[in-house]
This record gives C-alpha cells, sequence and structure tokens, in this order.
C-alpha cells in the first residue's frame, strides 16, 4: 500500500514556476499529469511525501504561486487508489 500527496495549480504556469521554486529545497518532488483519480480535466500536479506537504505548501506560498488543491492518495493494489483532499487552517 503506497500513500503520496499531490498538489494541483491553477494553470500549468504556476506548477513550472513551483518546480523551479522547489528545486532548491532539500525536499523530494516529481512533477506528473494530474491523476485521474483527483480530476479528469487535464494538468499538472506535483507528487510529493506527504509529511513533507505542509512545509512544501509554505514555500510556495511564500513564493506568492496560487495552489489549487491537496490531495493523499493510497493506493490498494489494482484497485482504485482512495483520494482524500486536505485542507489547511488559513
Amino acid at each position: 500500500m503506497a500513500e503520496s500527496c499531490y498538489i494541483t495549480f491553477p494553470t500549468t504556469y504556476y506548477a513550472i514556476r513551483a518546480e523551479s521554486v522547489l528545486k532548491t529545497q532539500p525536499y523530494s518532488f516529481k512533477m506528473i499529469p494530474v491523476p485521474r483519480s483527483i480530476s479528469s480535466s487535464c494538468g499538472t500536479a506535483m507528487r510529493c511525501h506527504c509529511e513533507d506537504l505542509a512545509a512544501i505548501r509554505e514555500i510556495l506560498l511564500q513564493n506568492s504561486l496560487e495552489l489549487e488543491g491537496f490531495y493523499r492518495l493510497e493506493e490498494i493494489g489494482l484497485r482504485v487508489p482512495e483520494v482524500e483532499e486536505i485542507h489547511f487552517d488559513q
């Protein structure tokens, strides 16, 4: 059972900027197409370790990036992944 967290962006522009900002940070992440279990629309998402999500979010917000959503996906074998939307208190 694998678990990853994802950040989605309102446009590809913000996804590219996020990648650029985080290249200088000590966090592991990967830019990927938005998983279908999160959204059927096209776009780019950032996959990261769930324990790094809050810190990555804070760095991106400090750099004036617009973020769309935060998700935790738990993959269970060949079944459809379980998706949980994550909400942060402002």
